[in-house]
């Protein structure tokens, strides 16, 4: 068995992150200046329109992809400069990951168990606990079953197993619920939440409101840009990036409609208001 390096404080540091596809048609920002931080044993949920960068941030915290500008380090490694190799080697052995079409993840060839039993070797950590991860998914009695014999929602859970095993130290969860019913939705989030508690972080999108209560944190996306934390039993607030821009709530965007706002400072209080209003 692999000896288990340690995990820094700080599973996740991303500054300024900003993510852009290029096509023949032009350039579309994904990510804005996202500025984040995941601590170890917590439990974030991002959530957000469809088109707000949920994907694309989840896909650079697991090491899948690069950032096109902006620093990003996972679990102490600068996901930007990293070999290939290198980040192929923190991806099986320390990143869990849920795609959000399960079935990109799995092998046709494999069992349930089977599947399982792959990811355990990657991450070195023996295959004791195969049985107990699946049936934590509620997945025991399909243990030897392909993905070929698996509904939508099994393929979900297996892939959620598969994350699960070796209890790494990053897991990241792209609408892990979506095709799942209430008793087996609770079972993942169950899993996932245990986790978080014995150390490991936990990041997972969702439109979910079953997923999003039971956050430590509760990150909004908006056209790719970080509008807004809450962090459990305290209030909302709004985010200020690396470059002093301030993600305005829709509510109270909705007042300034010429998108311009005068700036006051009267001592300790700072106040807003649309041009030509009275002080």
């Amino acid at each position: 068995m692999a000896t288990a390096e340690p995990t820094p404080a700080q599973v996740v540091e991303a500054s300024d992150l900003t993510r852009v596809y290029r096509s023949a048609t032009g350039e579309t920002y994904a990510l804005r200046g996202v500025d984040l931080l995941v601590s170890a044993g917590s439990l974030t949920v991002v959530a957000g329109p469809s088109g707000s960068g949920k994907s694309s941030l989840l896909t650079l915290l697991s090491a899948r992809e690069r950032p096109s500008a902006g620093e990003l380090r996972v679990l102490g490694s600068d996901v930007a400069g990293a070999s290939a190799s290198a980040l192929r080697r923190l991806r099986h052995r320390r990143i869990g990951y849920v795609p959000q079409r399960a079935s990109t993840g799995l092998f046709p060839h494999l069992t349930a168990a089977g599947h399982v039993r792959q990811v355990a070797t990657w991450r070195g950590s023996g295959h004791d606990d195969v049985e107990q991860v699946l049936a934590s998914v509620g997945l025991a009695a399909r243990a030897d079953h392909r993905p070929a014999t698996m509904s939508g929602g099994e393929q979900q859970r297996l892939a959620v197993a598969m994350a699960l095993v070796g209890s790494p130290a990053l897991v990241v969860a792209d609408e892990p619920t979506a095709e799942l019913d209430h008793g087996n939705a609770d079972l993942v989030l169950d899993a996932l939440a245990g986790l978080a508690e014995a150390g490991s972080a936990v990041v997972v999108s969702s439109h979910d409101a079953r997923v999003t209560d039971r956050a430590g944190r509760l990150l909004r996306l908006r056209d790719g840009v970080l509008s807004s934390e809450t962090a459990r039993a305290r209030e909302t607030v709004a985010v200020i990036d690396s470059a002093g821009r301030l993600q305005l709530p829709p509510a109270l965007l909705a007042r300034f409609p010429s998108r311009r706002v005068v700036v006051e400072a009267d001592g300790d209080v700072v106040r807003l208001r649309g041009p030509g209003e009275p002080t």
